[in-house]
């Protein structure tokens, strides 16, 4: 009988702390055409990664330093890896053109990779890339080239809708002021 009070308790805890996780939902095109939001608005999102995204670069042998990622030997070579997790929390820090997000999931706003809408994806909002050559792409990140594995080119921004929607933007405009 104890154990089976215990089990129930476990059930309904799990229910309490699945209700309580953000549901989260690809962030499409039409998602950010429906709301019309501006640049300032988007800033206030939450944003989510869908899956892993691996960076990686060659390691400099001279005296500079490893700062964001960890050293690593891949094919006998010194590389530095950047991890950035499934649904690690990111910000938008500026829109460079119309459909372009660039996204930081680190404190500095210099490290922030590019996402826009990729129509063989439906439209979500997807890692770019400066190029894609068969297993990997290659990406600017903290204002240096480094090259991410395939598996991270489908890798999309998430946005909690719930939260989203429950987010009221108040603007105003000013009329603007006239001597008397």
């Amino acid at each position: 009988m104890k154990e089976i009070k215990y089990l129930i308790f476990l059930l309904g805890s799990l229910f309490v702390v699945a209700g309580c996780s953000p549901r989260l939902s690809p962030f499409t095109q039409q998602l950010y055409d429906s709301n019309n939001w501006t640049e300032d608005e988007l800033k206030q999102v939450q944003f989510y990664l869908s899956d892993d995204v691996i960076l990686r670069r060659e390691a400099s042998t001279g005296n500079s330093r490893i700062e964001g990622g960890e050293i690593k030997m891949v094919d006998g070579r010194k590389v530095e890896e950047i991890v950035i997790r499934k649904k690690t929390p990111g910000v938008l820090v500026f829109m460079p053109k119309e459909k372009r997000f660039a996204v930081s999931f680190e404190t500095s706003d210099d490290r922030f990779l590019m996402f826009g809408p990729n129509p063989k994806a439906g439209n979500r909002y997807i890692l770019l890339a400066s190029e894609w050559k068969r297993n990997r792409g290659t990406v600017t990140y903290d204002g240096k080239p480094f090259y991410t594995p395939s598996s991270s080119a489908y890798a999309a921004l998430m946005v909690d809708l719930k939260k989203v929607r429950k987010t009221s933007i108040k603007t105003r405009t000013a009329k603007g002021r006239k001597i008397d």
